[in-house]
């Protein structure tokens, strides 16, 4: 049996598992295979769920959007339900005109077919090189293999199916209870390059056994995004393809959740968790990356312009650069500050690198230097920013920028 760990935090009333799978949450199974759309690897995922799931999806903000993204987006406004998601890794089956659109559409009728579901109950989702359209002749004869290979114990094969140049699977699972019963939220991630706030190459796929409808999951999903997946960046690319959906079974048997339920915020913070870890996950395996960098910024006047400070701060190239060579040049975090677009009196600011103090109310601190460089060093390197302009807070994620982050990206396509 696996080992649960009880989350580190004084209000939280959830627990983490020590072995998060995408599968754990009741009425779900997944498989994932190759087919040859990579050279090795696997490239073709599937989750399914036993019934048809309450679901929300949230997608990128960039104007060429994906034709899987719109498939999956008129197949989830017809009811709100979906009972598989089906992805493909290696290409994006992004603008590729009325070609991809069908391609998509061939992968939705496929898996439903074999799945004997509505089509309009198939999500579909793409990662890799834009451009190019899907070798459907090695899609297509993939699929009833796939149905075949859903199993429970499915979790590790679906999770090396989605990925890219990630190094690693991102997995988190949480349990908590409600009304008595046990309640599992588990999701899966990749991301690794073109991650962005407002959503990036990154693909995410939560599943829970919650009872909840879907008006109401589809605001916690845009909220808890709010708050993750669209805080998170690499290097400043927003994607075509990225997405974020939420299977929700509603075999916990617990009555459903809405924000009027005695224990709703708990299951908010179960939820929130999964996609801040996830979204974590996603920066810390950014392309070359060697650490993580969280940037917090206390004291907003409002909580958009705490965001933006927060974001303009880890999305800077020289910010990113200086965490690399543990280089605690302060200056660079001040001017990213200044073009955030945050209202904030630069006399005020206090700016913290680790620990350590190194401007106090808009002036250097003196002999902080080495201190500062060693707290650089620390993964994740934590630089905080307090505007003393009001109450309004904000956390960001990113990752340092290395001579790796190039060398991946100038072959990515060979």
């Amino acid at each position: 049996m696996e080992q649960l760990q009880v989350k580190v935090a004084e209000e939280a009333e959830f627990r983490v598992a020590g072995e998060p799978r995408i599968t754990s949450p009741q009425g779900f199974t997944a498989s994932g295979l190759h087919v040859g759309i990579k050279r090795k690897r696997k490239d073709l995922g599937l989750i399914a769920c036993e019934v048809p799931a309450t679901a929300a999806a949230v997608y990128t903000m960039n104007t060429y959007q994906a034709a899987p993204l719109r498939v999956t987006r008129e197949g989830l406004a017809m009811e709100g339900k979906m009972q598989a998601m089906i992805v493909n890794s290696g290409n994006a089956n992004a603008c590729t005109g009325a070609r991809g659109l069908e391609d998509a559409k061939a992968m939705q009728r496929e898996a439903a077919q074999w799945l004997n579901i509505p089509e309009h109950r198939v999500g579909v989702a793409s990662t890799g090189v834009i451009g190019e359209t899907l070798p459907m002749d090695r899609i297509q004869p993939g699929i009833p293999e796939l149905v075949k290979q859903l199993d429970s114990a499915g979790h590790d094969s679906f999770c090396q199916s989605i990925l890219t140049t990630d190094t690693r699977i991102k997995t988190v699972e949480a349990r908590l209870t409600v009304d008595g019963r046990e309640v599992r939220v588990a999701g899966a991630a990749k991301g690794s390059g073109m991650i962005h706030p407002r959503m990036a190459t990154m693909l995410a796929f939560i599943n829970t056994d919650a009872a909840i409808e879907a008006p109401v999951l589809q605001s916690l999903l845009r909220q808890v995004t709010d708050e993750t997946f669209n805080m998170i960046t690499v290097d400043g690319d927003c994607s075509t393809n990225d997405m974020v959906s939420v299977m929700a079974s509603g075999l916990a048997g617990n009555e459903p959740l809405t924000p009027d339920h005695p224990q709703w915020p708990a299951y908010y913070q179960a939820f929130s968790y999964v996609a801040r870890e996830l979204a974590q996950l996603i920066a810390r395996d950014g392309e070359g990356a060697t650490r993580l960098v969280e940037v917090v910024v206390t004291g907003g006047e409002t909580r958009e312009g705490a965001r933006r400070a927060a974001k303009a701060v880890v999305g800077s190239s020289l910010v990113k650069t200086a965490v690399f060579g543990a280089d605690p040049n302060w200056g660079r975090i001040l001017t990213a500050l200044g073009y955030s677009g945050a209202r904030f009196h630069p006399d005020r600011v206090d700016l913290y690198i680790g620990s350590i103090c190194v401007v106090r109310q808009g002036c250097p601190v003196s002999g902080v230097e080495e201190l500062a460089k060693e707290a650089l060093v620390q993964d994740p390197a934590r630089i905080e920013l307090n505007l003393n302009q009001g109450e309004a807070e904000a956390t960001a994620w990113g990752c340092d920028l290395t001579y790796d982050y190039v060398r991946i990206n100038a072959s990515y396509r060979t």
